[in-house]
């Protein structure tokens, strides 16, 4: 089951919409049901309080005013070696093909 501070990607009728952390998930009055409020993430910033069933929670589909929502929990992929930053070894003009740089730093200073 998600929980509190996991980051979930909400899909409306089998589409990707918009991102949410789950702040708090506290237990209602039925069982098996809780209240989750929901960090929306987009610009500007507001949540939501949803009252779901632990399996919607879970990622099963359920529906609010008779249109499909989904939740799924988002984890974050792992590292390849495509994707890490690696500082490279500066290129000296003649390596870079007679290329001079500049640095923006020194720019500045003038």
């Amino acid at each position: 089951m998600a929980k509190e501070n996991d980051v979930v990607l909400l899909y409306f009728e089998d589409k990707p919409l918009i991102f949410a952390r789950i702040e708090k998930i506290l237990p209602d009055a039925k069982p098996d049901w809780y209240h989750v409020k929901l960090l929306i993430l987009q610009t500007p910033l507001y949540s939501v309080t949803w009252i779901l069933r632990d399996i919607y929670i879970d990622g099963e589909e359920f529906t609010m005013s008779g249109k499909k929502v989904r939740m799924e929990l988002v984890a974050c992929p792992e590292e390849s070696a495509k994707h890490t930053f690696q500082k490279k070894k500066q290129e000296t003009p003649k390596e870079s093909g007679g290329a001079k740089i500049i640095s923006l730093a020194d720019l500045r200073k003038k």
